[in-house]
């Protein structure tokens, strides 16, 4: 069975900075898209940030470019996203998630997802 389970969010100041991890077990994913979206209060989920099993490639929102980084570690079946500068409206639950086609996987769709992990930016 596979899971992807999330970890590292927590409360902190308008800029500062937190670093998720999702952890994946049950298989591998080569030639797949992870990444992570998030869902703030009243608001539909989107896309933040996604990056390729197999060659690295990554993805950014515009209001996170600069200020969020995402990587992986294929070795460990996990990849991150490093958020710095965090803003008040980057409060969400955030979500990871993994998808054989990056096509869909931008527009929300996914065939695994973590439970999420709650982000939330004081001012």
């Amino acid at each position: 069975q596979v899971q992807l389970v999330e970890s590292g969010g927590g409360l902190v100041q308008a800029g500062g900075s937190l670093r998720l991890s999702c952890a994946a077990s049950g298989r591998t994913f080569e030639r797949y898209t992870m990444g992570w979206f998030r869902q703030a209060p009243g608001k539909t989920r989107e896309f933040v940030s996604s990056i390729t099993w197999n060659s690295g490639a990554t993805s950014y929102t515009d209001p996170v470019k600069g200020r969020f980084t995402i990587s992986r570690d294929n070795a460990k079946n996990t990849w991150y996203l490093q958020m710095n500068s965090l803003k008040p409206e980057d409060t969400a639950v955030y979500y990871c998630a993994a998808d054989p086609h990056s096509g869909r996987f931008y527009s929300g769709y996914a065939d695994y997802w973590g439970q999420g992990t709650q982000v939330t930016v004081s001012s």
